[in-house]
């Protein structure tokens, strides 16, 4: 089994940033890729990034290319989303997930998922 825990979300105004910290606990030895992922309230969840647990490779949905970057330190099990540039439309709780097969944006693919962070960007 693998824990993930989400922080870091809050009040911020458009055009500020914030950084989410995602701590992962357990079974990560052999987890293959880890990402944030958000969700508004009557629409369905949406991928944001996604980095693999042990290399470099990423992938960005298209509108937040160029202002988030998504990073991560296995010595402290910790994944991180910089937030830059923040609008209004980000608003949503943020969730962080992880998969031992799953490589892409598709949250069906996911398996082990946190609680959320929300994230509020005021206009």
């Amino acid at each position: 089994q693998v824990q993930l825990v989400e922080s870091g979300g809050g009040l911020v105004q458009a055009g500020g940033s914030l950084t989410l910290p995602c701590l992962a606990s357990g079974l990560t030895f052999d987890l293959r890729t880890i990402g944030w992922f958000r969700q508004v309230p009557g629409k369905e969840r949406e991928g944001v990034s996604c980095i693999r647990w042990n290399g470099d490779s990423t992938l960005y949905e298209d509108s937040v290319k160029g202002r988030f970057t998504i990073s991560r330190d296995n010595a402290k099990n910790t994944l991180y989303l910089q937030m830059n540039s923040l609008k209004p439309e980000d608003t949503a709780m943020y969730f962080c997930a992880a998969d031992r097969l799953a490589y892409g944006l598709a949250p069906d693919a996911y398996t082990y998922w946190g609680q959320g962070t929300q994230v509020t960007v005021s206009s």
